[in-house]
């Protein structure tokens, strides 16, 4: 015997069911980091800096990012 059971609801109502806690402050503040680093230090370099240094794992976390990026596009980095 097959049960199929389809939900309909949103992001938001699927989190609450699901008893996860509502992050949308902390991506406030993160983004709004962000956006005063961008800002105060527009060099790219400053802002890849300031990105390894937020990312988990530093340097490592960025290259397993940059790999998978590179794996989604079809592109390949030096680095």
């Amino acid at each position: 015997m097959k049960i199929n059971v389809e939900v309909d609801c949103t992001p938001e109502e699927a989190r609450r069911a699901m008893g996860l806690p509502d992050l949308g402050p902390v991506h406030e503040r993160y983004v709004s980091m962000m956006v005063d680093a961008i800002n105060k230090h527009g060099s790219p370099e400053a802002f890849q800096q300031m990105l390894q240094s937020w990312s988990p794992m530093g340097e490592a976390g960025m290259g397993f990012w940059r790999a998978m990026f590179d794996a989604g596009t079809g592109s390949k980095t030096d680095k």
